[in-house]
């Protein structure tokens, strides 16, 4: 988990007490001080990070996966992507993201961005890769996830956002940064 708060000189970090942990995340509570004395608390998902992969097929389609979320009780169009595990690299965790969801290996890796998909609530970042050079393999979903993978064109993504199918925002963002960037 990180602690990115070096060089903040407005909000002084007194203490940290972990609330709540589990295998992907944890809940911190920070007190801190600002400038003008006072005291407050600073409840957050305290995260690794995470990877996003848009995955570019040869031609021009990009993989994604449609799966259910739990917490929306619908199904969510997405890049495949997850969670940095400990002793991987964000390159590492993206490259095991993509076959383990989408059923692909890339040749060619480039680092897109970082965002910050929950800005307020946590400290998570995630690190957007485009894959290209795909070639198909066995994938091994996690056995708490069910995709249904799928190739489509950006014109077509941009569609379902349109539809309401489309709503994940960190692949909304990622889609928008690959086709300023990429043309794509």
């Amino acid at each position: 988990m990180s602690d990115d708060r070096a060089g903040d000189e407005k909000w002084a970090r007194l203490s940290r007490r972990e609330a709540f942990r589990c295998p992907y995340y944890r809940i911190s509570h920070d007190r801190y001080r600002l400038p003008d004395g006072s005291v407050g608390d600073y409840c957050y998902v305290d995260t690794p990070g995470a990877t996003m992969v848009i995955a570019e097929a040869d031609d021009g389609r990009l993989a994604v996966i449609r799966q259910h979320r739990y917490l929306f009780a619908r199904p969510s169009l997405e890049f495949p992507g997850g969670g940095i595990v400990a002793g991987q690299s964000a390159l590492q965790s993206a490259q095991r993201e993509l076959e383990e969801e989408a059923g692909y290996r890339a040749e060619r890796w480039t680092r897109l961005a970082s965002v910050a998909p929950y800005k307020g609530i946590s400290n998570e970042l995630t690190e957007l890769f485009v894959a290209r050079q795909l070639t198909a393999v066995d994938n091994a979903p996690e056995p708490t996830e069910e995709f249904e993978q799928l190739l489509l064109t950006p014109a077509e993504l941009f569609e379902a956002i349109d539809a309401g199918e489309l709503w994940d925002g960190q692949t909304i963002a990622a889609l928008a940064l690959y086709q300023r960037r990429h043309g794509g």
